[in-house]
This record gives C-alpha cells, sequence and structure tokens, in this order.
C-alpha cells in the first residue's frame, strides 16, 4: 500500500532517515548519542549532501562559465543545475534565482540595490524601486535582525520611515496593525516563520494589503523552506530569501528569488568579474539578471551539494516532513507545558507553528540551562536567537530554544524533556 500524502514517517522509515545522517551517532560529553535539538540555527546533513560537496572536489572542480575544457564544462552544469533545482523546489523560475552567501547577504542585496536606485543608478528601469523622504518601509517586530537592520540602514540612508507590524500576546503577527502599510508603503518585509516562537504568518492578508497600496513584498523563508512546502507564486510575493544550511545543504550559500522583472530592473551591488558584459576604461555594462548579482567566484561545491539536500527533503516529501513535525511539535508541547517553572513563548498549538519553541525557565539563566541539558548529551539553543525587539516584547532578555528536524525522533523529545525537567531541581540544589 502506498503511504499517503501527508503521512507522517512509519517508525522503520524514521529509522532509515536517520541512518542517512552520520553525526547522529556522535557520542556527547556524557557518553550517549547526542539528541540534535538546534536544527532552527544550523541543520545536520545527510551523507548524500556531504557525499556530494566531496565529489564536486574529487571530479568536477573548475570555474563556472569559464574555459571549454571537460571541467569547466561539469563545474558550469553543477551550478546552472542547482539553480534550477532550487527553482523547482520553490516554485520559481532558474533565471529568478540568484546565489549569494547566506539568507542575510540575500536581503542586503535587495537593500542596498534600492538604496543604488535611490541615487539614481539604473536609469529609469529602476525608478518604480527609489526610495525617500515621505516613503515607507514596513516590517514586524517578530523579525530576525538580518531581517531588520538593512531595513534600519536603509532608511537612515535614504530617510524613508520605518514601521512595524504589532504582535498578539502569543507573538503571532497581529492583523489589527496592517493599517501600518500605508499609501505611502513601499516596501513589505517579513518572516514566513519565526526563529523564535515557530508562528507561522499570516502571509495571505498582508500580500493582499501590500498591493493595495502598490507595495513590494519580501519574505524571509529561512525557518519554512525545509519543513513545510514553499510556492513562491502561490505565496504572491516579489522577493524570498533562503539558506542552504538550514535546508540540510553545506554552509556558505544561500539564495534571492525574485520576479524577473524586478530582477532586471535593480542595479547591481557588488562589481568586479563575472557579472560584467563589457568593460571599457571609461565605464561597464552589465550582464542580465541573475548573472548581474554574482560578482566573483561562486561556491559550486556548496551548490552542488545543496542540490543533493534538496533532492533528499523533496524524495522525503514536504507533506510527510510538515507532518511528521506537528506530531513532534505537539508532542514537545504538551509536556513541556507539565514542567513547573518552564514558560513557553509563542503559539499554544502546534498547526499555527513549526517545530521551533522557545522557553524560559523561571529562576534560571538560559545558559545555564543549555548547559544542564549539554550534560545530558542534548543540543539546544540559548541566548537571544538574534532577535532582541521579540524577546522585549515577551519582557525577557533570551531564552532556551529546542527545534525539531525530519530525522528528530519520539525518544529525542522525551531525553530532552527529562533532562529539562531536572534544570530546576538541580540549581535549587546549589
Amino acid at each position: 500500500m502506498n503511504t499517503p500524502v501527508g503521512a507522517a514517517f512509519t517508525a522503520a522509515e524514521l529509522d532509515a532517515i536517520r541512518a542517512d545522517f552520520p553525526i547522529l551517532s556522535r557520542k556527547g560529553r556524557g557518553g550517549k548519542p547526542i539528541a540534535y535539538l538546534d536544527t532552527s540555527a544550523t541543520s545536520q546533513k545527510p551523507e548524500c549532501v556531504i557525499s556530494a560537496e566531496a565529489d564536486f572536489y574529487r571530479r568536477s572542480n573548475a570555474a563556472v562559465h569559464r574555459g571549454t575544457h571537460l571541467l569547466g564544462d561539469e563545474s558550469t552544469a553543477a551550478f546552472e543545475d542547482g539553480r534550477a533545482a532550487l527553482a523547482s523546489f520553490i516554485g520559481g523560475r532558474p533565471e529568478e534565482i540568484v546565489w549569494t552567501k547566506n539568507a542575510t547577504e540575500a536581503i542586503n542585496l535587495v537593500a542596498l540595490s534600492i538604496g543604488h536606485a535611490s541615487l539614481g543608478r539604473g536609469g529609469e528601469a529602476a525608478a518604480p524601486l527609489r526610495i525617500g523622504p515621505g516613503d515607507r518601509i514596513v516590517t514586524t517586530r517578530a523579525e530576525h535582525h538580518a531581517n531588520l537592520v538593512p531595513w534600519q540602514e536603509l532608511c537612515a540612508r535614504t530617510g524613508a520611515e520605518l514601521a512595524w507590524l504589532d504582535l498578539l500576546p502569543d507573538g503571532r503577527i497581529d492583523l489589527e496593525t496592517l493599517d501600518r502599510i500605508s499609501a505611502n508603503t513601499k516596501l513589505v518585509a517579513f518572516t514566513h516563520v519565526s526563529n523564535v516562537t515557530g508562528a507561522i504568518s499570516p502571509v495571505a492578508p498582508i500580500v493582499e494589503k501590500a498591493r493595495c497600496v502598490g507595495a513590494l513584498v519580501l519574505l524571509d523563508t529561512c525557518q519554512s523552506s525545509a519543513h513545510m512546502p514553499i510556492d513562491v507564486g502561490a505565496l504572491g510575493v516579489d522577493f524570498a530569501v533562503m539558506s542552504s544550511h538550514k535546508m540540510l545543504g553545506p554552509t556558505g550559500v544561500g539564495a534571492l528569488w525574485g520576479r524577473r522583472g524586478l530582477l532586471e530592473a535593480m542595479p547591481p551591488v557588488l562589481s568586479g568579474g563575472s557579472m560584467i558584459e563589457n568593460v571599457t576604461m571609461e565605464g561597464s555594462t552589465y550582464m542580465p539578471a541573475p548573472e548581474r548579482f554574482e560578482a566573483g567566484s561562486q561556491p559550486v561545491a556548496q551548490i552542488a551539494g545543496w542540490t543533493a539536500a534538496l533532492e533528499y527533503l523533496s524524495k522525503l516529501g514536504m507533506d510527510r516532513i510538515r507532518a511528521q513535525e506537528e506530531q513532534l511539535t505537539a508532542r514537545l508541547l504538551e509536556q513541556i507545558r507539565d514542567l513547573e517553572g518552564v514558560r513557553v513563548l509563542g503559539p499554544s498549538g502546534a498547526l499555527e507553528r513549526i517545530g521551533v519553541i522557545a522557553f524560559a525557565v523561571e529562576g534560571v539563566h538560559p545558559h545555564d540551562v543549555g548547559q544542564v541539558l549539554d550534560a545530558d548529551d542534548v543540543a539546544i539553543r540559548v541566548g537571544h536567537h538574534c532577535a532582541i525587539p521579540l524577546h522585549s516584547f515577551f519582557g525577557v532578555r533570551s531564552s532556551a530554544r529546542v527545534s525539531v528536524a525530519p530525522m528528530t525522533s519520539p525518544e529525542e523529545i522525551d531525553r530532552f524533556i527529562a533532562s529539562l525537567g531536572r534544570v530546576r531541581s538541580f540549581f535549587k540544589g546549589h
């Protein structure tokens, strides 16, 4: 019998998935296999990804779009095949994918290009991108600093105003504040899923409001793209950013997806080799998008690894990954709420969020929580998670955070809960 689309993994399937990840056999300080529950920070890599990157160096390593030799052709094919694979994975087209070194750079690329357009670069084609005094950029209080600070900087350089959507008490975006997307708004930038609360943003009404005032929309999909199906066309946004290392892929490469017409209108940000059409001593002309944004040598081996990660995720099935992680999230929420003195930040239901759960333990600093769990070979994240304004909203300086992945087992959840349950008694005894 075929497994239904959207069904969680069977125990046998989960065992097979876990066998694909070499690091899961690694033992921690306490001598037990590490329960890695920090996927929101960076994901672990299956063997196929590790092999794809290593095999590129072993067999095909060469510069892309240069030369006519076999290795150069193979490298260029890996580079462009990766572009096509990512486009297909998110419902876009290859010519709409720009390689960057991470999602932070992708957001900055858009912000800096708008800034250049606002100074007159790009000519009349870039005129719709220009922003200045009297204009507004809107974000939310739930953002990672990477989707806040670049817009603060753009406003400081152009004289535009920064506004933000506020939040409900559980950290979800408050749609009653949509009127802050005013008639003078030029851009709305927000996260698809919070990296602190795991809350899934209501994309449709935000995009609809932005369209009513003629604003562009940028969506940060770093926390969603490996955990639920993504279709940029259906989402209706103009830009989306993502990062390989959050998607079971290598570090050092990310991407910007943008609507073709917008990419063609945007002036380049980095200049030099690979992005030019012609150069004279008096000036230069540039390649069409996306190549105009890809100056210099590119991370081809990492793109080969990312391609393997996308194939792996697709083979598992994004609907099934979502179903699996919903079960794990429900298990986490149910058990963590039974612990005395533990406050969960974010929505109460597993369907309103993904498996990213930040929490605070009464009377215990998050770093101390993390150290106790590490002694039990349970790996989580502690700190402000690059989201200081969101922590301020919840009235805390920092938090501990647990996050799941397709290969997370129910037993690892139970180990985490058991270890967390010992935290308060440990510090009371000291």
